[in-house]
């Protein structure tokens, strides 16, 4: 990979991690659905109008922004809500790629590889030092909306290799569509008119840069650059490297909220990155290992 491209993808994987961080800003005074609900808003409009429906079946359009929007986006804005540091937010969603690993073996047979249960083993050991974590950053109800978001997130993944897309720009754009008028709806079933009004009344700039910020850099122009070095490059290339969005999201929470990097943290940092590092790549660096000695030999 040219350092030009290297650059921009770690500049991508920080982008993503510190997202969470600017999440939790933007929810100290928009209700965590409404927050779900304008930043998907603007991810459709009005892009919508000037980029073509991309070549899917609409099922796959309105399951992707329901399961991605309200499943993924919305339940981990109410996590954080709930008491999760944006840093263990960042962290425990990770777990996203095993249970897509899990749904892939039943959705499309897929086998799983003794190195993909020893990262899901590692891995678990990891979310069990974040529940021991007793500084306030670690609630229960947040840990499990977040590992719930890890599954919606999941399926969304499912979702999308059933779509067969090679849109992907298009279909980000279209299917957000799907997701404000469900977020809304739910918001209003829930809070009634509360959370609507608070919003015109305590909208500040920390809540206005905080929704930019989640359109923009962080959902059309992420996923815009991350999807185009993926056409460029072999996915082994560049996938290893979004192991870095939960070290960003935990510096990121350091920073901008003082949160305490105790050595419990240090621990489950270690653990989960390295059981998703296990289970994603360990087959593939068997492979190149083994093809190495070969050769030496």
């Amino acid at each position: 990979m040219k350092p030009a491209h290297l650059l921009l993808a770690i500049s991508i994987t920080a982008i993503w991690g510190v997202n969470f961080s600017v999440i939790k800003l933007g929810l100290t005074t928009i209700d965590p659905l409404i927050l779900a609900g304008v930043r998907f808003t603007l991810c459709a409009l009005p892009a919508i109008f000037f980029i073509a429906k991309p070549d899917v079946q609409w099922r796959y359009l309105i399951g992707y922004g329901l399961v991605f929007g309200v499943g993924l986006w919305g339940v981990v804005n109410l996590g954080i809500k709930s008491g999760l540091s944006a840093g263990i937010a960042s962290l425990v969603l990770q777990f996203s790629a095993f249970f897509t690993i899990l749904l892939g073996a039943w959705a499309f047979k897929e086998a799983i590889s003794r190195y993909q249960l020893a990262g899901m083993g590692i891995a678990l050991c990891g979310l069990l030092s974040v529940i021991c974590i007793t500084d306030g950053t670690v609630t229960m109800a947040g840990l499990m909306l977040v590992l719930l978001g890890a599954v919606a997130w999941s399926a969304a993944n499912v979702i999308s290799k059933k779509a067969r897309t090679t849109q992907v720009f298009a279909f980000l754009v279209w299917s957000s569509a799907f997701s404000p008028i469900a977020l809304f709806a739910l918001d209003y079933a829930v809070n009634g008119s509360t959370g609507y009004s608070a919003l015109v009344s305590q909208l500040d700039h920390r809540a206005i840069l905080s929704i930019l910020f989640q359109v923009y850099p962080n959902t059309l122009f992420g996923y815009w650059v991350w999807n185009s070095l993926l056409r460029r490059y072999p996915v082994s290339t560049v996938a290893p490297l979004s192991l870095l969005v939960p070290v960003f999201g935990m510096l990121g929470s350091v920073m901008i909220f003082d949160e305490t990097l105790s050595l419990g943290k240090i621990v489950a940092v270690v653990l989960i990155v390295s059981g998703l590092g296990v289970g994603l790549y360990g087959q593939r660096l068997h492979h190149a290992v083994s093809r190495g000695t070969v050769r030496m030999g």
